[in-house]
């Protein structure tokens, strides 16, 4: 292995293992932090890091305003109402269950884009998507079943939060598609951020104040691994191996999200069955196909 692959393959190996860990940093700290609070400061602390990561590459920052409309579908769809859905869906269910289902954005990327980019959806993708949902209702079901859950109970609601969110991320991969055909990657994404940032205003103000004031230390460290590790150092990396390596080999790697989640879930007492790994393996298998 050449070492441009070795670095690439180590940083995507460390990216998976950030996201992963986001999943239960949002568990450890959704009763002291609402979720949507801890999403406004995820990205509040990150986008002014990426704002002058931005200014010091010294490329062409300035994006006209007529993509005004399309930069803030990618604000409203990649952090703000994605985080809200999230953050919420993964406060309900569990962190290892809410890292499986977000997984299933492969899917809807692949319809949406069927749809309308007219991209070929062969039988393999259909085989690969049928077998990725029966495996989102087998792992929803498993753990409805380990936890006596009913389907009057949050769980079911958080389910379909994070496969909610998993669609944004599908709405934000379209649309991103065009200005990324026009655009530096890295500056569309910080856009997205500071807008996504901006939308989230009227929504914590003006709460916000109070809850900065009464976080706790082991509160601040989740609020900034989220804002450092998993937004700014994993959002670069990812475009270091994204500038370096094809994007399909490089996606492939993100199918150990859900499987550093699961490991890191039983840190935090998480009980998982055998019906609920059958499902994700259903899933990540369904993901590999579409890809």
């Amino acid at each position: 292995m050449d070492k441009n692959k070795a670095i690439s393959s180590v940083l995507l190996v460390l990216i998976s293992l950030a996201w992963a860990g986001s999943f239960i940093a949002v568990r450890l700290t959704y009763q002291e932090i609402s979720p949507i609070n801890l999403g406004f400061l995820r990205f509040f602390i990150a986008t002014p890091i990426m704002g002058l990561i931005l200014f010091l590459r010294k490329k062409k920052v300035r994006i006209p305003s007529k993509e005004l409309l399309p930069l803030s579908i990618l604000g409203l769809t990649g952090v703000t109402i994605l985080y809200i859905l999230q953050f919420i869906g993964i406060s309900y269910t569990t962190a290892s269950t809410s890292a499986v289902l977000i997984n299933t954005n492969v899917i809807f990327i692949a319809i949406l884009s069927t749809i309308f980019l007219k991209e070929k959806f062969s039988l393999k993708k259909s085989a690969g998507v049928a077998i990725s949902f029966f495996g989102v209702i087998v792992v929803i079901f498993a753990q409805m079943s380990n936890e006596n859950i009913t389907f009057s109970n949050t769980f079911l609601i958080g389910c379909i939060f994070v496969i909610l969110s998993a669609a944004c991320w599908a709405v934000y991969s379209i649309v991103g598609k065009r200005l990324l055909i026009k655009y530096d990657s890295f500056t569309v994404t910080t856009y997205a951020f500071a807008l996504g940032t901006v939308f989230f205003l009227p929504i914590v103000f003006p709460e916000i104040i109070d809850v900065i004031q009464n976080i706790s230390f082991n509160g601040w460290m989740a609020v900034l691994y989220l804002g450092l590790i998993c937004s700014v150092f994993a959002y670069l990396a990812w475009f270091y191996v994204l500038s370096k390596n094809e994007v399909g080999s490089s996606a492939v790697f993100l199918n150990l999200i859900p499987l550093f989640a699961i490991t890191l879930s039983f840190f935090v007492g998480e009980v998982l069955t055998a019906l609920f790994l059958v499902g994700a393996t259903l899933i990540i298998l369904g993901i590999h196909w579409v890809q």
